[in-house]
Order: C-alpha cells, then structure tokens, then sequence
C-alpha cells in the first residue's frame, strides 16, 4: 500500500505480523518458519548427498534446526516440532508461529498489528516476554494495556494527526491527564473572557441608547443650532457604532478562543447502565449448574452464581469458555446436566451478530423491546451515546465500537431487562476508548455479570468478586492465580 502523500523509507529489513492472518492450513511448520528448503538440504547431507546445490543452500545455516525449535520453545510451541500441519494448530499457535518466523529471521525492524487479539493468558504471556527480550526496533499497534506497559515511547494516532509521548502506556496516561487539567483550565478561563465581553458589550449598547435618547431630547428641545445638532448627532452614531464593532470583534475573539481550548478538551462521554429493573437482591440464587457436560469435553459438576456476583471466566483458547457461555444462555444444549437461569439472561457473543445489519439502531432495539415507544427507545439509546440522528444509522454502517455499543444497548433494554449479563471477550472489538467507556458502564450495572476474556486490566477494571478457571472442568480461582 502507498501513501496519499509523502514519503516512507525503512533503514534495513521489515518484519510485519499482520492483524488478519491467512495461512495455508496445508503448510507444514518449517515451511511457514521459512526453513524446510535449508532443512531439505540438511537432511539430504547427512543422508550423503554432497551435491554442491545443498552446502549452497545450507550456506552458513547449519544449526537452523536448533534455532528453530528454540523459537519454539520460547513461544511455547515446542510441542509442535517441526513436520505438523498448520491446520492442526489453534487459532492463537498461528499468531505466535508467524511470529516465530520472524524472530527466526530477525529483521532490523519488526511491525506487529495487534497481535494479543487471538491469544489466551498463557499465549499472550509468552508474546510479553518476546517482545521485552527483542534487541532491535519494534512498532507495535495494539490496545493491549500490559503489552503497552512494555514500549519505550507511545505514538497517539488521534484526529488525523500523530502525537508522541515519552515512556510507557502508565506514563502516558499521566501525560494525557496533564494535558487535560491544563485545557479544562483554559476552557475555564475562555468561558470567562467570553461572559465578560458579553458583559462588556451589553453595557456599550446600552450606553449607546442612553446617549441617543439624550440626543434625540436635546433635537426636540432645539437648544442649539439644528445644523450642530445634527453634526453632533453623526458624530455620535459613528463614534457608537466603532464602539459597538469593537466589542462585537472582541466577543467573537474570545468565542474563537474558547472553541480553540475546547477542541484539546477530549470527549469524555460515559456510557450509562444503570437501569433500575436490572438489579439484583444480594443472596438471591442467579444461576444454578449441577453435572453439566459440554460438546469437546468441559465439565462443570456444580456452579452456582447468588446475588450481583462479578464473576471472570479464564482459560486456554478452546477450553470451552463461548461454548459454556452459550449453554448458560440456552442457545445450546448441554451434553448432559442441568443448567437453570433464575432470572432473564443477555449474551454479548464475540461475533457482535445480534444486530440486523438492514435495520437502523433504534429499530434494533425495537426488536428486543416491542411494548417500547420510539421516545422512550430513544431517550435510552441516549444512555449508549446514540443521539439524534446518531439512532438512525443503520447497523451495517457502524464502526467496530459502534456496533459494540449498539449490540450492548439492544440486550440491556431489552424485556425483560437482563440481571445476568454474559460477555464474551468484550474488548476483542474496541479500542483503547471504547473499554474505558464499556468498563464505566459496566461499574453502574447492578446486575450478574460473567464475562470471559484474557484482557487483565480490564477485568481487574470491573471490581471482579470470583474468579473461575475452565480447563477441563470449572473451578474457582485466587486472583493471584491467573
């Protein structure tokens, strides 16, 4: 891809791990590492073949092998040598292969687009450690807080322009609240200025009609001569009328002002759930599972969710975390078991499909609440950062933290109003904006919540009350456990 405009030039190799990958599903491990034509190679002179072809390939990769397992390794890969398939890995063993092909190939510069997305705990673990231990230039694109924590600086691509700050994700934070203590007092101050120059202008105005009602008694009264009179009067009316355009130009500066320190104040706007109808009575039971068996495998022989429980759900990638939360949502049958919901349920599912892409916002929500009227549809749909036309727009047109939003408003207004809330790897679609705003409405839910992810700082965000792990079975967890 090229620039609109400009120039990019790159000191050396490139290595870059792409958001969306496409592998080949029928490439052996070595061949996506990049190695099976050295390995061939090798094999064929250790088998005896002296061909000069083979030392040329070779060429000074002798221990290729070892290398690469070792990348393995440190990945976490180790188990899946070098001959198995891609097909036969996960989606996030994909990720961390790609990746180990380009620390195989160690490129001067090393471009990752965020690369956490697909990973589980562990995964994302192994990634951390990569990254920290990389010698050589690395630009990462991600909303990952902990991986965040690790650079050195911090590019902000904000309103088509690019900002730096120095340091990591924790000292930009404090950068940015700086910075916006320092223009809410600027704003403040603008606010000022432009009352007083209202102020300022109000006065002249009317110290311009108290000067023609004394002119225009002093005509009628005829005290002096009609033609000084009148001089006197145009002199008045143009001395008035620079008077007024001076403080009408000196108001419009400071309007120009205060827009100017407005635009550096961010938009802070919450999201807000605090819907009466979804709270639940501390004690009361919210969800009862006894010997459930779900497909691939995961048992849970007995959960219990009592009361406005903030439970997080951890686990491997394919543990069976969607599978359960779909069980507990009654969109799938268990194996075996019993699962019981004592009170209306709302599933977030990572997909975000809820929606219907033809329909615009407030007609979704419709669906899910049909005894609503179109106002008071909208008047919630408020709550969600949806006003006015912003209602209108139809599903298939929203960005990624819109559609978010959207698909969160549709479940929380719908009737009857959830008091168990699934989420299922919530801010899987949302940028660094979106999970503060979604962590904040979520605070004012006063409902049950269970949400799986692998996202730390945001669970932690969330007052989560229990932690559960599913690996084979479900079981309750320390928070130092994760």
């Amino acid at each position: 891809m090229r620039p609109a405009g400009g120039s990019v030039r790159v000191a050396g190799d490139l290595g870059y791990l792409p958001q969306n990958l496409t592998l080949d599903t029928g490439l052996r491990v070595d061949e996506a590492l990049g190695v099976a034509g050295v390995r061939a190679a090798l094999h064929a002179i250790e088998s005896g073949d002296v061909s000069e072809e083979h030392f040329e390939t070779v060429g000074d990769d002798w221990d290729v092998e070892e290398r690469s397992l070792a990348v393995l390794d440190q990945l976490g890969l180790g188990h899946t040598g070098l001959d198995r398939t891609i097909g036969e890995l996960s989606g996030g063993e994909s990720v961390l292969l790609r990746l180990a092909a380009l620390l195989l190939r160690r490129p001067d510069v090393l471009l990752l687009d965020e690369p956490t997305n697909n990973l589980d705990l562990a995964a994302r673990r192994r990634l951390y450690d990569a990254v920290t231990s990389w010698p050589k230039v690395m630009v990462v694109v991600s909303h990952d807080r902990e991986l965040l924590e690790l650079v050195d600086q911090i590019a902000e691509l904000r309103d088509g322009a690019v900002r730096w700050y120095g340091g990591n994700f924790s000292a930009y934070r404090e950068a940015l609240e700086t910075e916006q203590e320092a223009a809410q007092r600027v704003v403040r101050a603008a606010e000022g200025d432009v009352k007083r120059q209202k102020r300022e202008l109000a006065e002249a105005q009317t110290k311009l009609s108290r000067r023609v009602r004394y002119g225009n008694k002093m005509y009628a009264n005829k005290r002096e001569p009609k033609i000084v009179m009148n001089a006197r009067k145009r002199e008045a009316q143009v001395s008035a009328g620079k008077h007024r355009l001076m403080h009408a130009a000196k108001l419009e500066e400071a309007k120009e002002r205060l827009d100017e320190a407005a635009d550096a104040v961010r938009d802070d706007d919450e999201i807000r759930v605090d819907l009466p109808h979804t709270a639940v009575p501390a004690g009361r039971t919210v969800l009862t599972l006894r010997e459930v068996e779900l497909p691939h495998g995961a048992a849970v022989p007995a959960f219990d969710v009592r009361g406005p429980e903030r439970i997080a759900l951890v686990g491997r990638n394919g543990a069976g975390k969607s599978t359960l939360l779909r069980a507990i949502a009654g969109q799938l049958e268990p194996v075996a078991g019993e699962v019981r919901a004592e009170v209306p349920v709302r599933h977030l599912p990572q997909r975000l499909d809820v929606l219907d892409d033809g329909l615009s916002v407030a007609d979704n929500v419709a669906r899910f609440a049909p005894a609503a009227t179109g106002n008071r549809i909208r008047a919630q749909l408020a709550r969600f950062l949806f006003r006015g036309a912003r209602a209108d727009q139809l599903a298939g047109t929203l960005s990624g933290g819109e559609r978010f939003r959207a698909t969160l408003a549709a479940l929380m207004l719908a009737e009857p109003a959830p008091q168990l809330l699934l989420l299922d790897e919530p801010t899987n679609n949302l940028d660094m904006s979106g999970v503060e705003r979604l962590t904040a409405a979520l605070e004012s839910y006063r409902g049950a919540l269970v949400v799986a992810g692998h996202d730390l700082p945001f669970l932690r965000g969330l007052g989560i009350t229990r932690w559960v792990r599913l690996d084979g079975q479900l079981a309750d967890i320390g928070a130092d456990e994760v």
